[in-house]
């Protein structure tokens, strides 16, 4: 029986990954679930699931949770809360669902204690990939990804050896633009932007898939995971969202991971690796694709894609600037405080603003992460 901490239980990543637990009552129990401010689907997950502790950030929430329960279970609140729980609770497994910059901290706890941190969270790795990279080999902690281009790269490299690499192909489902031109992009609304045509994800990873800026978290995130640099990671857009990656090896080989397009799969197999659990999941019915397309991204066009791989290229502090201005632009979008275009512009201004610190210490993380929301909240 394996204790889960499950943070962003309330979200589309975190309520998929207690449908999965649901499914292995005898092999997964909830220790910790974490939320911001939903606590009504919190509530529902706690009278199901019986975890020891829970976390709610919003502190009003929190109190207003605490005088509803009528099961026994501590409820703390607060972002401090989060790093708590993952420093002294009691579980075996991490599954950082939380999106953001805020899924760091508690990660960092996390590892320090050994834990298989299964991460959802490509933030962690595209603020602080060295940091963590390190961290994890110091403490003798395992990471497994749940992003499902991750999980097809590492189950792609199961039993392969680096050397013998030349390159990981991460797909993308070019989002609801693809054919859209780029002079239509100021004037596109938040409800056209969040109809993703594949994928029922939350709100801001929504945004960062019609972006393209979510593939290009995912290609810095892919360099930490599995050791590549910029040049041997490459995007293909997909639009079947059929094959989830690929790899291509130096005698022209390529082995690539197929399935329908659910989380739930990935998720399940952070949590049971290195075995496999039989599930009743949705399969691929090959005949009935009738084709599998594929394109080149265009990079004047999705410009987020473009900046993930400059500053991959530049490393320090880049990378973290990058994230901290697209948290703020997407929510400022979210809000119809700003246009759609206006998102890669604002990234870009951030950019330009600070002086990149190369080999930066966490503190230093933190610092530039605070600055870059406080300049594009301004712009």
């Amino acid at each position: 029986m394996k204790k889960i901490l499950l943070l962003g239980s309330t979200g589309s990543i975190g309520v998929n990954s207690l449908n999965v637990i649901r499914e292995y009552p005898e092999k997964f129990s909830v220790s910790v679930l974490t939320a911001n401010n939903n606590i009504d689907i919190l509530k529902k997950q706690i009278e199901e699931f019986h975890p020891e502790r829970v976390v709610v950030v919003d502190k009003d929430k929190a109190e207003e949770l605490k005088t509803s329960l009528k099961i026994k279970c501590d409820v703390l609140s607060g972002k401090d809360a989060l790093c708590q729980v993952a420093a002294n609770s009691d579980y075996d497994i991490l599954l950082g669902a939380v999106v953001g910059f805020s899924g760091l901290a508690p990660t960092i706890e996390a590892i320090k204690r050994g834990k298989r941190i299964a991460l959802a969270n490509k933030e962690t790795l595209v603020v602080a990939g060295e940091f963590i990279k390190n961290l994890l080999k110091e403490y003798n902690a395992e990471l497994i990804p749940v992003d499902s281009e991750h999980s097809a790269i590492f189950q792609c490299l199961m039993g392969e050896k680096k050397g013998q690499v030349e390159k990981l192909i991460i797909t993308a489902s070019g989002g609801p633009f693809l054919k859209t031109d780029k002079e239509k992009f100021s004037s596109i609304t938040v409800k056209e932007a969040l109809n993703h045509p594949n994928w029922n994800m939350g709100n801001k990873i929504t945004i960062d898939s019609a972006t393209m800026m979510n593939k290009g978290l995912e290609v810095i995130e892919a360099k930490w995971l599995f050791g590549f640099e910029e040049k041997n990671i490459d995007v293909l857009i997909h639009p079947q969202s059929i094959i989830h990656s690929m790899v291509q090896f130096v005698d022209g080989s390529i082995k690539a991971q197929l399935g329908y397009p659910d989380m739930r799969l990935p998720i399940q197999f952070a949590l049971t690796y290195p075995e496999r659990f039989k599930n009743d999941l949705g399969r691929t019915d090959m005949p009935k694709l009738k084709e599998l397309t594929f394109y080149e991204p265009d990079f004047n066009k999705y410009e987020c894609l473009k900046l993930a791989y400059q500053v991959l290229k530049e490393g320090g502090t880049t990378p973290c600037v990058l994230n901290a201005a697209n948290e703020i632009a997407v929510s400022r979008f979210l809000k119809e405080e700003i246009k759609f275009s206006d998102i890669s512009r604002f990234i870009k201004e951030a950019l330009n603003k600070f002086e990149n610190v190369s080999k930066p210490n966490i503190e230093t993380i933190f610092e530039y992460d605070r600055l870059t929301r406080g300049y594009v909240l301004s712009l």
